[in-house]
């Protein structure tokens, strides 16, 4: 039996987080949406995400968990090392993760 494909993944700062949200073009919205994160009516009209805000926020102490970030930047084509792809249908079944083989 093989083991879990595993990797580094730190979970970002707040800064981070914001710098790789507007390098993709999305607003707080777009990209909790994109991540699945909950987005309630603002107060002023319009849509907000608490959740995201507290995320980018310095001074909250919640941080997105480190894989999460890394399937948000793959998500947005912004990840240093991987990429996601199309699966052709012709493909054989990997029986091994990817770098386990």
């Amino acid at each position: 039996m093989s083991t879990p494909f595993s990797k580094d993944m730190p979970p970002p700062t707040g800064d981070a987080l914001k710098a790789a949200r507007l390098a993709a073009g999305l607003s707080q919205v777009e990209a909790a949406q994109l991540m699945g994160y909950p987005v309630q009516a603002g107060s002023r009209g319009g849509l907000q995400s608490r959740t995201w805000q507290a995320l980018e926020s310095p001074t909250d102490p919640r941080n997105m968990p480190g894989p999460v970030f890394a399937m948000f930047q793959l998500l947005t084509h912004q990840h240093a090392h991987w990429r996601i792809v199309e699966k052709t249908t012709d493909a054989p079944p990997r029986s091994e993760p990817p770098g386990q083989a």
